[in-house]
């Protein structure tokens, strides 16, 4: 039987849910208007990856000391901080003339960013109970998945309708509504429930050499790589072959992500009841066909195909890596440093998936992006079969 929210602190899981809504859905906004705004600045491939890139740069380096720090010093204080940050920079993008100020202000985006997600993620699996970690997370993703599928649709919109700068002011908005409920909502640090906090802090040696992390930080890298091929690159692709408005190439962008937020809820109970590495292996089978369809795409139709297929594979496979996730932060007494982990897999993946296929773009074509990152989510899929556990395949 489903459970509408599985944890006592139903004020907090919903305070996080409704902020962090708010504050993807202002970042979607301005998501697939980014390469094309870059390119009509004269950015070539390997500077619109670098303004995906640099947002993923920073996060890699601050996203363990922010999951750490918030193991020991609660939640709230980093929450508050990266919301205020995200704020701030979003209203400075009116601003930005030059494809060099882009690439900085999305640098210090990612620093706001990696004191929200990873700390917002374990602050919900330290509240779900055991046994509930798919369908929690699956609960809880809902919300960056519809935002981020609203977001796009919204910015086409808004940028047809008004300006590009009115995209911007309104990603400034929604991380300020963010902020507010953050702050008059969310418990006092001294009231969290913060099960690691005050215990002994876990080596870093500890969890990276923990191969079942492994597996699952691999398949988390290669499937945001294609992810952050499809973000930066299937905008500039709609554009180019087949002169799509900014409406329909946020539709294109929005549909992935929303597939993969429908399928988070069933597919979150499902994990937590059947085989969940024949769902990550399945769900990654499926992200390897959709990110190559793009390759023979001749219509707009073509190109919603393979969004769909990927977004299913993502939302097959992402909440069974989820519940891993929540498993491993609890059985290891370390919640925010393991999704810090699995949120460095995801900054690692955008900033070497943009960056791989604007290579590609730049020295091959356009279209042999997406193979790059056929390449990359294939290798993720058959690494993490080869250092999984083969005798869970016949198991829960």
């Amino acid at each position: 039987m489903f459970i509408l929210i599985p944890t006592n602190h139903k004020g907090v899981f919903l305070t996080l849910f409704f902020a962090i809504f708010t504050t993807v859905t202002g970042v979607g906004i301005v998501v697939p208007l980014l390469p094309v705004y870059a390119n009509d600045l004269g950015a070539t491939g390997i500077y619109v990856g670098m303004i995906f890139g640099s947002f993923s740069i920073s996060r890699i380096f601050l996203l363990p000391v922010f999951g750490r720090l918030s193991d020991q010093k609660g939640r709230k204080p980093f929450i508050v901080a990266g919301l205020f940050a995200y704020t701030v920079i979003s209203i400075a993008f009116v601003f930005s003339e030059t494809v060099e100020t882009l690439i900085l202000l999305r640098f210090f985006q990612g620093a706001g960013s990696a004191m929200i997600m990873p700390v917002v993620q374990a602050y919900i699996g330290e509240i779900t109970p055991e046994g509930s970690e798919g369908y929690s997370m699956g609960l809880f993703n809902l919300s960056m998945f519809l935002s981020l599928s609203l977001g796009p649709l919204m910015g086409g919109g808004i940028k047809d309708i008004w300006s590009l700068d009115a995209a911007f002011i309104c990603m400034g908005v929604l991380s300020g509504i963010g902020l507010l409920l953050c702050i008059f909502f969310l418990p006092a640090t001294s009231e969290e429930k913060v099960k690691t906090t005050g215990n002994e802090i876990i080596p870093w040696s500890n969890l990276i050499k923990d191969r079942g992390l492994i597996s699952i930080f691999i398949f988390r890298y290669a499937y945001t790589a294609c992810i952050g091929v499809i973000w930066c690159f299937l905008p500039l692709f709609a554009d180019i072959e087949f002169g799509l408005s900014s409406s329909l190439i946020g539709v294109l962008v929005m549909l992935g992500v929303f597939i993969s937020g429908l399928l988070g809820l069933p597919m979150g109970y499902a994990a937590d009841r059947v085989n969940k590495n024949l769902m990550i292996i399945f769900g990654g089978t499926l992200s390897t066909i959709g990110m190559l369809l793009p390759f023979w795409a001749s219509s707009f139709q073509d190109l919603v195909i393979a969004v769909s297929i990927f977004g299913i594979g993502g939302g097959i496979s992402s909440p069974a890596i989820m519940a891993y996730s929540v498993i491993k932060g609890d059985t290891k007494k370390a919640m925010g440093s393991v999704i810090s982990i699995m949120t460095v897999a995801h900054s690692l993946g955008m900033l070497t998936g943009s960056m791989a296929a604007g290579l590609a773009m730049d020295f091959l074509s356009l279209r042999l992006s997406f193979p790059c990152g056929t390449l990359i989510m294939a290798f993720g899929t058959l690494v993490f079969w080869m250092l999984s556990d083969k005798k869970s395949f016949i198991k829960k």
